[in-house]
Formats: structure tokens, sequence, C-alpha cells
């Protein structure tokens, strides 16, 4: 089959590999569409930590059940559904206590490019082994997964667009949700507005904060926010008189989403006392934040999220729900659509900090987009 594989940090290209089928507790999907993260750019470009590669990339997708290994009763061939990066094991220590973000088999399989049995299914024509992109690998004609990291998708969400609920979805209405626990009235900022930011974006509009201060250095993004739900808009090295202006004095939430130092400081200096700011961009290894001591005697705080710090395979049939009912508009966040080949120019734009999604159609006879019927 064909597929985006990693070679080496900064080579990514268009490859036939080899999928084995699946064992017992896997899925075999056929991969209708993707969309392109920043997690899949910090890993092209190796700042992930060293050895993730050779890889097949890709985690946030949608298709149709192919086959199941033994074991596996939840999805039957013919069933549309979307990826969950995290198959919980439900076992652990952080599933236990309801952290199901924070699987920790999951996480260490995770890191090694394999399976939750420990091994990969995926090979290049010589052999050589490929890891799985965050336990998905769904830059790919075909992917074979961990039985939890498949989830029942009702048959009326076209595809290209369920694509976003395993990752930019869930990760961003997690972070307003579950982390944050935004009450209406509340006023909250924003800063990126990109795939995810403006999913945190949609989910305060959903919890009826106010007002919602959207932050981004694209002014083309303005409007994205805007119909997304924000009330208002920052640019600039102005972006923090206008949060503190419009907020009268510091917003009661700030949610950084785009993994840098700069702008975790930002949504610090965002806060009125007592209020918290959540961490959900991604950074590189090795990149730190410093902030002022002295002002955590105003009772600010700072804390990360990841994946929405909740249960992202049980949340994903609400998530479902909210866009079938159209409280959710997953296609107006969508600003590319390409085929298979589209992926290093998706990347591109994300390192220039250009557009917002980019959805990859694998499949144009499942993914439902109405320039593939």
């Amino acid at each position: 089959m064909r597929a985006v594989v990693l070679r080496s940090p900064g080579d990514v290209r268009v490859e036939e590999v080899e999928l084995d089928p699946p064992k017992a507790g896997e899925v075999l999907v056929r991969v209708a569409a993707a969309g392109v993260c920043h997690s899949d750019l910090h890993l092209a470009e190796g700042s992930l930590g060293d050895g993730r590669w050779p890889m097949v990339l890709g985690h946030e997708g949608a298709g149709v059940v192919e086959a199941v290994g033994d074991g596996v009763a939840h999805v039957v061939p013919g069933q549309a559904v979307a990826f969950c990066f995290v198959p919980s094991c439900r076992r652990c220590r952080s599933c236990r206590a309801g952290r199901f973000a924070l699987c920790e088999p999951a996480g260490e399989n995770r890191a090694r490019g394999v399976l939750m049995d420990g091994t990969s299914r995926l090979r290049l024509p010589d052999g050589t082994p490929l890891q799985h992109g965050l336990q998905t690998a769904c830059f790919a004609e075909r992917a074979v997964l961990s039985a939890a990291g498949v989830v029942p998708l009702p048959a009326e969400l076209p595809l290209w667009q369920a694509a976003l609920l395993g990752c930019a979805v869930t990760t961003g209405f997690g972070a307003v949700r579950n982390v944050a626990r935004v009450q209406a009235g509340e006023s909250a900022v924003v800063i990126g507005c990109g795939g995810v930011g403006l999913q945190v974006v949609a989910a305060l509009k959903l919890a009826r904060a106010h007002p919602i201060v959207a932050v981004d250095r694209e002014r083309s993004k303005h409007e994205l926010a805007r119909t997304s739900g924000a009330t208002h808009w920052a640019h600039g090295a102005q972006a923090l008189e206008r949060i503190l202006e419009v907020t009268d004095g510091g917003a009661d939430h700030a949610f950084e989403v785009v993994g840098r130092p700069e702008t975790m400081r930002l949504a610090w200096d965002s806060l009125r006392p007592g209020a918290t700011a959540v961490v959900v961009g991604l950074a590189p290894v090795g990149v730190e934040v410093s902030l002022p001591a002295v002002e955590f005697l105003s009772d600010r705080g700072i804390r990360g999220s990841f994946y929405g710090s909740g249960d992202p395979a049980a949340g994903l049939p609400e998530l479902a729900a909210l866009a079938l009912d159209g409280r959710l508009d997953l296609a107006r966040v969508v600003s590319h659509v390409g085929a298979l080949g589209e992926v290093p120019a998706a990347l591109e734009r994300l390192r220039r900090g250009e557009g917002a999604r980019t959805v990859v159609i694998l499949d144009r006879s499942l993914a439902g987009h109405p320039d593939s019927e």
C-alpha cells in the first residue's frame, strides 16, 4: 500500500510499504481521510526525540473497518470508525485513577512506535520495520490499530469531517471541559488559532464563555476564529494590552495552543489573580519556559493538558453527536483538502503558521467530501 514515510528528520516521502494483517485484539481499517496535525510536524522534524524513524506518520483520521482480530467485538467489518491514538489498557495505575489519556503502557508503546503488544505491523519492501506514528500511522491507505484505538461512528457523519474528532476536537474540547472546566459567563483567551485552537474556541462558545479573545500571529485566521465563536481578536505587539482591555484586567482562563515559551508567557500574563492557564500546545523536547516567581502570590496557576485529559475513546461519540446535530461545525476549520502527496506541503504550511487544518483524502469513495464525488 502507499503511505507517508518519515525516513529521517526532514525526509518525508510517499512510498510503497507492507502491512501485516491484524493480530488478536487488533483492527484493520481502510483509511478514508486523515488530518495533518502539528504533532506530525514535530515528528517529521525530529523534535520529539531521537530514534522515532523510520515511521509511517499520521494519527488523526477515520475510515471503515475491513477486518478484526480475535477477541474484537465492539466493531465489525463495514463499520465507520474514528481513530483514538491512546488505546487505554483500563488496568494500569493511571487508568484505574480515571486518567485514561495517561495510560502507561499506551504511552510507552506510543513512544516506541509499536502497537500494544510491543510490535509493528509495518515494514518497507526490504523488510525494514516501520514505526506506527502515535500508534496509528494513518497517512496510509490502510492501518492496523489496537482495538481500543478504534471508535465506532454514526454512519451519517462524513468521514472527511469525522477524521478531526480523534485529535483536534478531542484535544480542544477536553482542555475546556475536563481541565479548565469553563463555566458560562467566564472570560477566556485562546492563543493560537490553528486546527486545535479553533476547537478550543468552539468548545468555549458551547460552554457560553464570554468574552472569548482569539490571538494569532496570522491575521488571515481572524475570520475563522470569529465564525468558530471568538468575540474579540488580538494580534501582534499589542495583543496583551488588547486582552487586558477586553477582559477588564485579566481573563478567567487562558489556553496556549502553540507550544512556544513566549506564547506560554503570554497566557500567564493574560490571567487575572486566581485564574489558571492551560498549556495545550506541544513544545519540542528541551524547550523551557520561565515565569516570574513572585506572581505565584497572585494565586495564578499554569497546568498542562494531554489529549483532552479525560477518556478520549468514551468522549468521541458525544463529539460526533455534536457534529451531527449542527452544534459543532467540523467543515468550517478545514482550510485545505488534498491527496496523500499533499502531506509534505501541509507540513510546510504548519511550519509557517498558515491555514487551519489540512485533510488528506485517502479513499474518495468513503470520505464523503463534495469534491470527491
